[in-house]
């Protein structure tokens, strides 16, 4: 249901541009509003009402905040609010007529008549759509949003502190641990709930995007896996935070070295291949706040578990296990992730480059774990099933990580949740790239309602 309330307020939102632009006897604007009305039409013929609410400057359906549309539409929601109307109902037995006169009204001038928004919608002949204030039984969605917006402002500030952390340690400024240690640990809190929009990582953007957001996924995925692996939670905030700085002589080095416009020289060429050199000589600058650990990762986290990786050793030792933990983390997160320069690999392909360097590359007994717990296909993971069917990954089986537990989303009328362990007859045949095929699921494997 709610593919068709967001594409029913995106043709809402068309329309009202179609007003504005080209006036509502304009053939484009009718145009629109024959589609926007078969939208309306197709999303009430599965209910009575449909109750759109606005909590803060974000809209609300049910229990999900459409923060994506919220800002497309935020001039709309500003229109609304200055008119007190906070719920839009849209009712069953709707009219073309009516839906005109509505989006005539909301993309009018404010009147300053004295009359409350429902009496003008009454006094134009609408009877279908009705708006003012959340009522208390909209309560439900007055208390999701207010949650989710709760949450994503938390994550926004918090992922704001960690980049002024990574800004100190490049300017080698000071560290306030404590803060930073909070930070993390809100992104953790913040990330434990269902809303997939607190899970772009999109909030550092200054120098290297792809490194900045790298390293907050590696640091992420190093506290699921060592809190999965048994460490208290100190232990995994000290973890999260060393994965965090495991790249900071790269971020380091792309701010110097690789902006450069003028060709680079052997000096700098060789900065590049030490980053972990450079990184590790930062962070040795911050053991009274920080700790050994994130110098020691920083330094390790390419050595590999056989060490033949790098920087060259003088004498055999074997990595920390923190090192060998954000090594793992560190490749399956940059294999993960789509890039200019590589193509993109489906995660049973992520999971096949990995296994190759089992017991050279990687811990072989943390490989195995990690795939145990992570999975081959995440949770999230939009698959094609081998009868044809499409389904969401929703949860892993550890004793098989080839078969996980997902729910069917497509055929719609087929939709349920089965567990693969149980049903040998199916399988996942292969992943669709959220970003490509399997982009026009994405609002059905969203929609956990």
């Amino acid at each position: 249901m709610l593919d068709k309330i967001e594409g029913l307020l995106r043709e809402l939102f068309t329309c009202l541009q179609s007003a504005k632009m080209y006036g509502i006897d304009h053939a484009l604007f009718q145009k629109e509003l024959d589609k926007g009305y078969l939208i309306f039409q197709d999303a009430l013929s599965a209910r009575d009402e449909i109750i759109i609410g606005i909590v803060g400057e974000e809209l609300a359906f049910e229990k999900e905040v459409l923060f994506d549309l919220s800002k497309m539409l935020n001039p709309t929601i500003i229109y609304l609010k200055e008119r007190s109307i906070e719920r839009l109902s849209f009712y069953r037995g709707l009219s073309r007529d009516e839906l005109e006169k509505f989006v005539i009204f909301i993309s009018g001038k404010k009147e300053e008549s004295g009359v409350d928004p429902q009496t003008q919608l009454s006094l134009l002949g609408i009877r279908n759509i009705s708006v003012g204030k959340l009522k208390t039984t909209d309560e439900t969605i007055a208390q999701a949003a207010q949650e989710s917006i709760k949450k994503l402002s938390l994550y926004d500030d918090s992922a704001k502190n960690v980049s002024a952390a990574l800004d100190n340690a490049l300017n080698l400024e000071k560290i306030d641990h404590l803060s930073l240690k909070t930070s993390i640990n809100n992104i953790v809190e913040s990330l434990s709930g269902k809303n997939n929009d607190i899970l772009k990582l999109a909030t550092l953007k200054r120098y290297s995007m792809e490194t900045y957001t790298h390293m907050l996924n590696v640091s992420i995925i190093a506290m699921h896996f060592s809190s999965s692996l048994g460490f208290d939670k100190e232990e995994v905030l000290n973890i999260g935070i060393a994965a965090l700085f495991h790249d900071i002589g790269k971020l380091y080095i792309s701010r110097k070295v690789l902006n450069k416009k003028d060709k680079l020289g052997e000096e700098e060429f060789d900065q590049i291949r030490s980053h972990t050199l450079l990184g590790a000589e930062m962070m040795l600058k911050y053991i009274d706040s920080l700790g050994i650990l994130p110098a020691v990762v920083t330094f390790e986290h390419h050595l590999k578990y056989d060490l033949t990786g790098y920087p060259k050793l003088p004498y055999v030792r074997k990595p920390h296990i923190v090192s060998l933990i954000v090594s793992i983390c560190d490749v399956y997160d940059a294999l993960s992730q789509r890039r200019g320069y590589k193509q993109d690999y489906s995660p049973d392909i992520v999971y096949s480059i990995m296994n190759k360097d089992k017991g050279s590359a990687f811990d072989p007994n943390l490989l195995d774990r990690f795939f145990a717990i992570i999975g081959v296909w995440p949770i999230g993971a939009i698959v094609s099933l081998d009868n044809g069917m499409v389904a969401v990954v929703r949860d892993e089986n550890e004793s098989d990580i080839l078969r996980p537990k997902v729910e069917i989303i497509y055929p719609r009328e087929s939709k349920e949740s089965v567990d693969l362990l149980k049903r040998q007859d199916l399988k996942v045949q292969r992943y669709l790239d959220p970003w490509k095929e399997g982009k026009e699921f994405l609002p059905l494997a969203n929609n956990q309602a």
